[in-house]
């Protein structure tokens, strides 16, 4: 049975959302100032890209990348109007269908990455000592290990 919320828990809770919200929301300015697309189109592209064959099927993209089916058909449906990637079918599963990363797109994502990563740099990275990013990221890989025996 989980213990009741106490009250440094819950505004460090508060905490953590807050920094994600606002450091996210510099970056997306940054982005838009750069005139690159919003960062959920990055998340994609980089999804894409980190595959060996660079293309996913698109239920596993939606896991990748958080997003319902519907939400996600639609960014894709974006996506490929720009020339970002494009749909292909699955040979073994007419029902199937691929996200392919087209050479245009992994320059995008990597135009998209030297304004995102200057960001988590600046907002994140550089204001963390090497033993708190220790201690965060153990912290985190134990909401996630929690997270996945209640999954």
């Amino acid at each position: 049975m989980p213990k009741k919320l106490d009250e440094m828990r819950n505004s460090t809770w508060r905490l953590f959302l807050t920094a994600q919200i606002q450091v996210i929301e510099q970056i997306q300015e940054r982005l838009s100032a750069a005139n690159l697309p919003p960062l959920e189109w990055y998340d994609v592209l980089w999804a894409l890209k980190d595959t060996p064959e660079q293309r996913l099927r698109l239920s596993e993209l939606a896991e990748q990348v958080l997003l319902s089916r519907s939400n996600l058909t639609r960014l894709l449906d974006r996506l490929e109007k720009q020339k970002l990637l494009r749909r292909e079918p699955c040979l073994t599963d007419r029902r199937g269908t691929f996200a392919v990363l087209t050479e245009a797109g992994a320059a995008m994502q990597k135009k998209m990455w030297a304004i995102y990563s200057q960001g988590i740099a600046e907002y994140f990275g550089d204001q963390l000592s090497d033993e708190e990013v220790k201690v965060m990221q153990q912290a985190l890989k134990k909401i996630l290990g929690v997270i996945a025996i209640h999954h």
